[in-house]
């Protein structure tokens, strides 16, 4: 599945929520799913900046593709988290790059979330975005 699939995935599921607790709890669930980083790999260059919650990035290269592994101290935030990295995971660094990811506005992220979280989605995206070009060289 690449990358555009992964993303139409996403809204197709979230789409089929009308109310927003539901979808928040959806987003929990994906947190749920993301294997917690072990505790030495928390450390303060791997967070990322900007979030008002703690969120811990790592990445990994295995034969030109990046792997991804992250942990936040929230549930939602973990959950957001998670859904990029499931649609991000074991591509490659330029398709990391590349990437519009799309699917954050459609399911009503923007929307939804208050301007602080709003902040933060932004700058894991942009953090995944640098982690994989640092792990792509």
């Amino acid at each position: 599945m690449n990358i555009k699939e992964k993303q139409e995935k996403i809204i197709a599921e979230y789409s089929a929520y009308t109310d927003w607790m539901d979808k928040y709890q959806k987003i929990i669930e994906a947190g749920k799913h993301l294997p917690p980083m072990d505790e030495y790999q928390k450390t303060d260059d791997k967070l990322i900046r900007g979030c008002q919650a703690k969120v811990w990035l790592d990445a990994t290269i295995k034969d030109g593709k990046v792997f991804f592994n992250a942990d936040s101290d929230t549930l939602i935030t973990k959950g957001l988290i998670a859904l990029i990295i499931n649609v991000l995971n074991g591509e490659t660094a330029m398709d990391i790059l590349k990437t519009e990811l799309f699917f954050p506005n459609q399911i009503g992220l923007k929307e939804h979330l208050d301007p602080t979280r709003a902040n933060g989605l932004l700058n894991m995206i942009k953090q995944i975005k640098l982690t994989a070009l640092s792990a792509g060289k």
